[in-house]
């Protein structure tokens, strides 16, 4: 019987907990039954350029957060991306978008700012929400260290990591002695 030694055995299975994190985010429950839900695993050089951008933005926007977690990608096995199409309406007229109605919202410009792109759709972006408790559900589950996080999305939607999405946040992994994401300067 061969010997499969933790760094590779323990990195096959964060890749394998990754894609399980995708199905979790996929089947999570949305608003009136409409998936605008979409995923993505990020490893090996992909992830490097992802954290380089963040390293970038936050040369440019002069903020210690995005370095901070840049070197928590870094030193991750991957990142689960999650985003959502926040800027198709549900019809259900609920205001809260800003809009009267929903028809007024798909017509309203949308505009992309620093990070995203508006206006977002509340119900969409409370799908966004459960799909990302669910995700990070399932890593909690199979003992993996994870962590929400922002400005993984803001590097990703500069990269074009998930074509269609107006907004995208990240969620790294990782198994080492300790969880990297907590305790953090």
């Amino acid at each position: 019987m061969p010997i499969i030694r933790s760094d590779k055995g323990e990195s096959e299975a964060l890749l394998q907990v990754s894609k399980l994190m995708l199905v979790s985010a996929r089947t999570a429950p949305k608003s009136k039954g409409v998936d605008n839900i979409l995923t993505a695993v990020v490893s090996g050089k992909e992830k490097e350029a992802l954290a380089e951008e963040m390293d970038k933005i936050g040369d440019e926007r002069k903020l210690k957060g995005f370095k901070r977690d840049a070197q928590n990608l870094k030193n991750s096995e991957a990142s689960v991306l999650i985003g959502i199409r926040g800027t198709l309406s549900p019809g259900l007229n609920c205001g809260a978008c800003g809009y009267t109605t929903c028809s007024e919202f798909d017509e309203a410009e949308k505009k992309a700012g620093l990070d995203f792109v508006g206006p977002t759709c509340v119900f969409k972006a409370l799908d966004l929400g459960i799909a990302l408790g669910s995700a990070v559900k399932t890593a909690s589950l199979l003992n993996v260290d994870n962590r929400i996080m922002y400005r993984i999305g803001t590097a990703a939607r500069r990269l074009n990591f998930l074509p269609g999405a107006s907004v995208i946040i990240g969620v790294p992994i990782s198994a080492k002695g300790k969880n990297i994401y907590f305790d953090r300067a």
